[in-house]
């Protein structure tokens, strides 16, 4: 069995845009790739697991996000960084969704699809809905970052969500998983 971060995509790894479809408009956090590197090089599996309701709602296609995704990859990449999947629920918030967070659905998937351990994997992400993905998933912890809606979140939540690691980017979180192991 192998160990994950299973992670947000915007608002976590890039830059919040509001219903991101212009891989021109993608722009990466500092320090995403470094962080990321290490983890990789820790033995971490890469995932991303990301709501897409623009597509839903008809605000761009499925091709928009792959060629988003594509950049995504690609400027990861150049740093060594490689992603396992990335999972992606495409539904509008009132439409029936199989993966859509805070479902666990597409973290069991990576579990059987990868060999993963859930119970020494972590979720990463700016939204409660990411943390309440990984409790769902019963990974060993949920980390808020406060980029993109974190930054409001975080202060809300910081008093009362005491299962949760609240911390102020990837970079940090990272620090913060490698320590713990």
């Amino acid at each position: 069995m192998s160990r994950a971060v299973f992670l947000d995509r915007d608002g976590t790894l890039v830059v919040e845009k509001g219903y991101l479809c212009d891989p021109n408009q993608l722009e990466l956090f500092c320090g995403v790739g470094a962080a990321l590197k290490r983890l990789q090089g820790a033995g971490f599996k890469l995932f991303i697991v990301t709501n897409q309701s623009g597509i839903g709602r008809g605000y761009y296609t499925v091709g928009d996000m792959h060629r988003v995704n594509a950049r995504l990859c690609e400027l990861l990449g150049v740093e060594g960084v490689q992603f396992e999947k990335i999972y992606f629920a495409p539904e509008a918030p009132e439409e029936p969704s199989r993966g859509r967070k805070p479902s666990p659905q597409f973290l069991f998937d990576a579990q059987d699809e990868f060999g993963i351990d859930l119970r020494v994997s972590y979720m990463i992400g700016d939204k409660l809905i990411d943390l309440e993905c990984g409790w769902n998933a019963g990974v060993k912890k949920s980390i808020l970052v406060r980029t993109g809606y974190g930054a409001a979140f975080g202060l809300k939540l910081s008093g009362q969500v005491t299962d949760a690691l609240i911390v102020d980017d990837l970079s940090a979180a990272a620090d913060w998983i490698l320590r713990d192991h």
